[in-house]
């Protein structure tokens, strides 16, 4: 009796611990649109909405009109960072670079957040986005480590 032939698609054929990274790609590339929809919620909120994060966090904004040229900025800086993490979603090996730059900028990201929020006063609206930022880093390297081995 002869045995079916191993091709390069079975189980058999497969570099052992490959399949153990695909779950962890589906992570990553979830992540990374997470992020990306976070972010770009925030910068729409930033430009069309600027009092609505403001009240609910408990922050305070620039003066506006005069100061809303900083949100606007900021909001077209989210825009470029949520799509780059979208491009790196797509192909996460092609984009480790991207990947890598989202998980360190992340957490240190939610680190500076939570210095300012216990270190100024009237700030602990940013200790969520802070939780937010660090959670997306962390999420973002946990998953990326085994795909990238």
């Amino acid at each position: 009796m002869e045995l079916p032939a191993r091709t390069a698609g079975s189980a058999a054929a497969r570099p052992r611990g490959r399949g153990r990274r695909f779950p962890f790609l589906a992570l990553l590339r979830a992540s990374l649109v997470l992020g990306a929809l976070y972010d770009a919620a925030f910068a729409v909120l930033m430009v069309a909405a600027p009092g609505l994060p403001a009240r609910l966090l408990r922050l305070p904004l620039p003066p506006l009109p005069r100061g809303a040229f900083y949100l606007w900025i900021m909001a077209v800086l989210l825009l470029m960072l949520a799509s780059l993490y979208l491009l790196a979603s797509r192909e996460p090996r092609r984009y480790a670079g991207v990947v890598a730059v989202a998980a360190g900028g992340r957490i240190l990201g939610g680190l500076v957040l939570a210095a300012a929020a216990w270190r100024g006063p009237g700030l602990a609206g940013l200790l969520p986005l802070a939780a937010a930022d660090l959670g997306f880093g962390l999420a973002h390297a946990a998953c990326w480590r085994p795909v990238c081995r």
